[in-house]
């Protein structure tokens, strides 16, 4: 396999280090060599979060330059459109279709950008999902990561069960159930 390249974006909160840790455990199990890089900001008060996964017969480097990814797996919009420019030109990016206001949108200094979805579809390939109410139904609102999982993993070279193992590896006990239904819902969407 070539090196393969994912960048996982999303705000405080939104799970993209679970994400970067059941890829990362995916890509040991099949013996691959993968690198994790995670970029926090403010991630405690909602802010930003990216997480760089990198994986093949041989990474060198964590990070993945602008171009460079293959997949861009965004948990929110505005964060999928801050981080397009990362995306390969003949890459996918994954976006649930979620608004989190930022604090300048939330104290009325700033305006959410609309169309963002449509903007985004006329540079790239997306899929779109609308992961939050698949997480609900699943029987966990936190779940959206996981649905979002599910939908990447129908685009990646990884059988079914590998990403049930992962996810098995990777959440906590409590939380699996729903976690298995929502990473099932995203593998259907």
């Amino acid at each position: 396999m070539e090196n393969l390249n994912i960048v996982i974006c999303g705000v405080g909160g939104q799970g993209t280090l679970l994400a970067s840790r059941i890829l990362g455990h995916i890509a040991m199990e099949k013996g691959f060599d993968v690198k994790v890089s995670e970029v926090h900001g403010m991630s405690q008060r909602g802010g930003s979060v990216i997480t760089y996964v990198r994986m093949g017969e041989k990474v060198y480097s964590p990070m993945i330059e602008q171009k460079g990814a293959d997949f861009v797996l965004a948990f929110e919009e505005l964060e999928a459109l801050r981080n397009l420019p990362l995306l390969k030109d003949n890459g996918t990016l994954i976006v649930n279709t979620q608004k989190i206001l930022p604090l300048p949108v939330i104290i009325g200094a700033a305006e959410y950008p609309k169309g963002i979805v449509e903007t985004l579809k006329e540079k790239t390939n997306v899929v779109a999902i609308d992961g939050l109410p698949l997480a609900e139904k699943a029987g966990n609102v936190r779940a959206v990561n996981t649905v979002l999982m599910g939908a990447l993993a129908k685009r990646l070279p990884f059988d079914k069960e590998t990403w049930i193992n992962a996810l098995n590896a990777c959440v906590p006990a409590r939380f699996i159930e729903a976690n298995l239904a929502a990473f099932a819902s995203g593998y259907e969407a």
